[in-house]
């Protein structure tokens, strides 16, 4: 256990609106940023699926707004092929790291990690500022791919004041090779296709902006974790939510730096002749390698390099999505179950687990590349074994529920929902995790819809519960129960509707990355299919408009909450709502007890929060059990 830190703010409460709102060194305000950014990168990410639905619903139909932005890219309001695959580019790189990376870690951690150890502030509130401006500038050049390479005018502005490797203009709304950027399509530069120039330097230099940001908060949640928890505050009396965000800094430490070292030598090659990625001898659209200044001599590159790099990230990258919504789930199930959280430990061990052998998957990713049998018999075993902890943890779920006298409050509807998801996703895991069956089903729909359930959906059902369990702490005041319930039924069915029947599509044969399907007569019988997903595609994505109506009119109309409206257990229901600049009033807490306290018998109330000094918690059944 740490030792107690000094009662002591390590920074005075700010006066001036822009020190107080804009660059704040208050973890709670930048934990808000946080969210802030990631509500607004969402429905950048949900209007690019829209498009994708409409061009796969409709491939031919003429949509006048677009012909209007992008006469080039949708020339007569038809979107090309090149247009759908950057909108799958931008799609995929806005919501996993400006959405699902950002708001679970930064925004809800920054928030509630210190609050929840029993400290005043992150340990280096500086550094806690910058890692969010950081992330902010990545997500501002993200967006600058979109104009530069979809605005002719801007994009030839860039290649002449930045170098003909900056030059935009395609018509697309950024590069056109995947979330994943994989060379040697990523390397090229303007010659490998509408995109891949100015816009997919901007894709890079984003990324590498980002890692940036987030390695500096991943050391800020390390070290507050580990040198600030108040007394009493041993690693075991920690919520789950803690070890959940702890271990996604880990994560973030050791993976981050592999993507921006990864990063760095993809631009170089693009902009420097080096040949990290690029191999000798490519022949593209019609010119040789070496031949044409546009295209010069690359000679022994690996794009298998590039795949290793960026996988080793990569699936972490999934744990860093999905811990947290693990972490806040066990959090809300046991507050609204009554009851201790079942398996306490093996919950904590579970999670250390899970985030231990993400390292060593990431070739499940690279079956088809042409490895080794028995490297992937390897990395399908180690894949496989990740089935275990995750199984710890579902099945420790459900015995936190049994026999619990549940409050179906709207968190509790989303954390329900968020298990249901995790396990529907992460059956077909077990599926793709084998390489026989992966081959012939990784380019198929199969893969997206496993990994929007698992990662995607199931994270942001994380996020959605977290919001409506932490919403009276943050701003003082409740959202509607009625309306959040609303919104939980149709996001639920609506995501079932969109992603089970993609399984489907993917047993049939429908390959991803195809912009139309009309041109293949054995898929002609699976286009009301396709027009299905997308009229729930449409009906999810508006649904969204009440949480977002939800959360604002909320903010400054909302009923208010008392200091522990859900009777919760730890040291973030133990301060005023929303908290002091110093989270305790100047009086750091003492802890007595573990976390998740519940129908203790003999107390006077159905729960102990962990400040509670004259009650006996008898160990066994479920109970912690320490004592001070």
């Amino acid at each position: 256990m740490s030792e107690a830190h000094e009662g002591v703010h390590r920074h005075p409460a700010p006066t001036g609106f822009i020190r107080k709102y804009i660059f704040s060194l208050d973890h709670k305000v930048i934990g808000i940023q946080y969210i802030m950014l990631a509500l607004a990168a969402v429905v950048v990410g949900m209007l690019m699926s829209l498009l994708m639905r409409l061009k796969l619903s409709w491939p031919d139909h003429h949509w006048a707004i677009l012909e209007f932005l992008f006469p080039t890219g949708a020339p007569g309001g038809v979107m090309g092929p090149e247009f759908y695959l950057s909108l799958v580019t931008m799609h995929g790189t806005i919501m996993v790291f400006f959405v699902l990376t950002t708001a679970p870690q930064g925004g809800f951690g920054n928030y509630f990690l210190p609050i929840q150890i029993g400290a005043e502030d992150m340990a280096f509130p500086v550094l806690n500022m910058m890692s969010f401006w950081v992330t902010f500038v990545g997500f501002i050049v993200i967006l600058l791919a979109i104009f530069v390479e979809g605005n002719h005018a801007l994009g030839e502005w860039f290649g002449v004041h930045l170098g003909n490797s900056f030059a935009g203009g395609s018509g697309t709304v950024g590069p056109i090779g995947g979330w994943t950027g994989y060379a040697p399509l990523s390397a090229l530069g303007k010659i490998a296709g509408p995109g891949q120039g100015g816009g997919m330097n901007l894709w890079v230099i984003s990324i590498a902006i980002f890692c940036v940001g987030s390695l500096l908060g991943a050391l800020n949640f390390i070290t507050t974790l580990l040198n600030m928890r108040t007394k009493g505050m041993s690693l075991m009396r920690m919520p789950l939510t803690c070890w959940a965000w702890f271990t996604t800094a880990v994560l973030a430490l050791l993976s981050f730096p592999v993507l921006l070292g990864g990063g760095i030598l993809l631009l170089l090659d693009r902009v420097a002749g080096t040949s990290f990625f690029i191999p000798g001898g490519l022949y593209v659209s019609g010119v040789l390698s070496g031949s044409n200044p546009n295209f010069p001599l690359h000679t022994g590159g690996s794009p298998i390099l590039w795949q290793h790099l960026f996988w080793f990230f990569g699936h972490p990258e999934v744990y860093i999505a999905i811990l947290p919504g693990m972490g806040a789930t066990s959090h809300i199930l046991a507050t609204f179950a009554r009851k201790p959280v079942f398996g306490y430990r093996a919950m904590v061990f579970a999670i250390f687990a899970i985030g231990l052998l993400g390292f060593f998957v990431w070739g499940h990713h690279m079956f088809i590349s042409g490895m080794s049998p028995y490297s992937a018999i390897a990395f399908s075993v180690l894949t496989l074994s990740i089935g275990v902890p995750s199984a710890v943890k579902t099945f420790n779920w459900i015995g936190t529920l049994w026999g619990g006298r549940i409050r179906f409050t709207t968190a509790m509807l989303f954390a329900i929902g968020f298990v249901s998801l995790f396990v529907a996703g992460g059956i077909t895991g077990l599926i793709l995790g084998q390489s026989s069956l992966d081959l012939p089903m990784h380019d198929t729909y199969i893969v997206p819809a496993h990994f929007h359930l698992v990662m995607g959906v199931a994270s942001i059902f994380g996020m959605f519960a977290a919001t409506y369990f932490w919403f009276p702490k943050m701003f003082g005041r409740f959202m509607n129960e009625s309306i959040g319930r609303i919104h939980f039924w149709l996001t639920f069915i609506g995501v079932y509707a969109i992603f089970v029947p993609m399984h489907v599509m993917g047993l049939q044969g429908m390959p991803r990355r195809y912009s139309q399907f009309t041109e293949y007569e054995f898929l002609a019988t699976l286009h009301p299919l396709v027009i299905f997903v997308s009229v729930a595609a449409i009906i999810t994505i508006t649904v969204q408009i009440l949480f977002y109506f939800n959360v604002f009119w909320s903010m400054f109309k909302g009923k208010k909450a008392g200091e522990n409206p859900w009777e919760a257990t730890t040291l973030e229901w133990n301060t005023t709502s929303p908290p002091p600049h110093d989270n305790f009033a100047g009086v750091l807490p003492t802890v007595y007890h573990g976390p998740y306290e519940f129908a203790v018998p003999g107390a006077p109330r159905d729960f102990v929060m962990q400040t509670d000094v004259d009650v006996e918690v008898p160990s066994g059944n479920g109970h912690n059990g320490h004592k001070h």
